[in-house]
Order: structure tokens, then sequence, then C-alpha cells
């Protein structure tokens, strides 16, 4: 895929729709920059979740939950009606590793150990984009014990880009977006299960700085509809022995930042009175702001180090891929930047 080719559909957060033409990935040198559209609740095409969509246990399970990202290419022979069968598959599976090479009967192990295998409806946004699947394994234990869920993943394609998607052979899946919760060793159990089933592959899905940058001012703007109570920042600083610093600010003064920062931009554009178009270098600068003014207070160049992470009331982001969403109404739009973000990772 061409970098020029590359582009997002409409993400929208409350009544602000995101047009994201260019995603925030290291090795793409191209101008990044993205719109916000003001639209009104009749919307037809809105990306808020509602209950109409998602069922409420569902939401619940996906917000307020720190999820661990991974890039996954597309899986061969892959069927949403085959769910049933996979759940028998993945449970023997799992059963015999966990009885070291012990063999299991496929279907054997209904009553005691059952994996769960289902969709999560109303998160596909296109015709083109797959259902979501999730994947529940619940713990080893009697059969008059009530069950308990000890890992969760789900695997997700939403807004994925339809070029993409609909060069790719029928016999293939795409659900390039993997988040994962629970101990380790299931995880690995679980992904190795896929992609000796599916011949797929696995890899870690980092959250860059830019794209930390991006949530940052994202939530800020977000201030002015949902109460994000303050900003929260992570830098690692190269220093002898490595320095972390915690930058928080409070939500009223970073969103005068913010605002200050979009109201000295050379042009805006006035094609219509609803139009609001941000381009990625008022990030750069709303985050140069928030930078300058620690080093006025502290004489410490945050520039010359990494950041690690940024949290608000509305989630939080980390540099090691793991991400928390602790709002629905945002679901759509963050995780619609990430399933970009795991077609760009893919080796492909």
């Amino acid at each position: 895929m061409k970098p020029d080719m590359f582009y997002s559909r409409g993400l929208q957060l409350s009544k602000i729709k995101v047009f994201v033409a260019a995603i925030m990935a290291p090795g793409f040198h191209f101008d990044r920059w993205f719109c916000l559209f003001r639209k009104s609740w009749s919307d037809d095409h809105t990306l808020l979740i509602s209950k109409e969509k998602v069922k409420p246990e569902h939401l619940e399970l996906l917000v307020k939950t720190e999820w661990q990202l991974s890039y996954v290419t597309p899986l061969y022979q892959f069927r949403h009606t085959q769910l049933k069968s996979y759940s028998r598959q993945l449970s023997a599976f799992i059963a015999a590793e966990k009885q070291e090479g012990l063999a299991v009967e496929v279907g054997g192990l209904q009553n005691t150990f059952k994996v769960s295998f289902s969709v999560l409806q109303g998160l596909a946004e296109t015709s083109d984009d797959p259902e979501t699947v999730l994947i529940q394994v619940p713990m080893f234990a009697r059969q008059e014990d009530p069950p308990k869920t000890v890992w969760c993943g789900w695997l997700s394609c939403i807004n994925g880009n339809p070029e993409y998607l609909q060069s790719l052979p029928k016999d293939f899946t795409c659900l390039p977006l993997f988040c994962s919760k629970g101990a380790e060793d299931l995880s690995s159990l679980v992904k190795s299960w896929l992609q000796r089933t599916f011949d797929c592959c696995f890899g870690p899905l980092d959250i860059n700085q830019t794209t930390l940058q991006w949530l940052a001012a994202l939530w800020t703007n977000c201030h002015m509809e949902t109460n994000i109570q303050n900003l929260k920042m992570i830098w690692t600083l190269p220093v002898l022995p490595p320095l972390q610093v915690t930058y928080t600010v409070d939500s009223d003064d970073v969103l005068d930042l913010w605002r200050s920062t979009r109201e000295s931009s050379a042009e805006k554009s006035r094609e219509a009175e609803d139009e609001v178009c941000i381009d990625f270098s008022e990030v750069t600068r709303f985050m140069q702001g928030l930078m300058s003014h620690f080093y006025r207070h502290f004489r410490v160049d945050l520039s010359a180090g990494e950041l690690n992470q940024v949290s608000s009331a509305l989630g939080s982001a980390k540099v090691n891929g793991k991400i928390k969403i602790s709002s629905s109404r945002y679901l759509i739009s963050i995780f619609s930047l990430l399933t970009e973000c795991a077609l760009l990772k893919m080796p492909i």
C-alpha cells in the first residue's frame, strides 16, 4: 500500500466527526492532518457506540479495561459461522497444553472447561468490516463451581482501509487489531492456536509518540463536552540513571492552551460554518506549549526525552501498547485509529 493511498473513514466523537487523512506511524513522512466536522445528533453515520448497537454487557467488558495491543495478519479460512467449532478446538488445545501434552478429546470438556467464541455485533462501521470476535477463556474448575473468566481477547477491524480489505482473496478475513487481557501464558496459547489454525502471524503493536500526542490533543478537545479532570503525561529523559517525569495539567488550563494554539493557526478553513480543520502542526504546537511551560518552571527540556504515557478521565495509553478507554462514547474513534496502526504495522 502506498502511503498516499492510505486514509481512514470518518470518526465521530460526540458531535464531532474526525477525518484522519494520515496515520501516525513511524517511517511515514507525508504530512499528517485531520479535520473535525460538527454534525447533528441525527447523523446516520455517527461512530458513537449506542446501547442499541452493542449489548450493555459487551460495553462493560470493553471499557474501563486495560488492553494489551497486538497486530495480526489476515486469517486464512476463518469463518464466523464456525465459532462453536473453534470453541471446542481451542478448549482442547489449552487443556492439552496445561496437562503437559496429554491428549484431550475435542468436545470432551464441555462440562468442566469451555472456551467461548462470540461475535461482538455493532462495532463494524462499514460493509467491508468483518464483525469483531470475542474470545473468553474460563478458569479450570469443578463442574459445580460457577464459571469465571480469567482471560479475554478480541479480534477486530473497525473502519479498516477499504482498498486493502477489498483486495484480499475471499479465503482471508482481516481482523488486524488484537486486544487481550489476562495471563501472558494464556495469551501465548491463544495466539499459538490461532497461528496454527489460520496461518496468521502476531506482533506487538506499540503506540508511538505521535499517536500519544494525537490522543492528548483529542482528549483535551473533548473537555468542551466531557470533563477530562486533568491531562497526565509521563516522559522518560535520557540521563543516568533514567529520569521519569510525570506532568499533570488541570483540564481547564490545558483546554485554554489548546484553544490558544488553534486560534493562532495561520489559516482556518472557512468553507462551512460547522467545519473545523486541525492540522497536525497544531498538535505539535500544543505539545511544544506544554513542554515550554514545564521548562520555564523546572528548567527541564522534555523534548529531549520520550513521551511514554498519556491519560485523562477518558482513558490512558502507553507506548508499550497498553490502552484503556473509560467512556464508550469514544471507543469507536480510538479503535478505528488503532485498526489503521495495526494495518500499517503488518509485514505486507
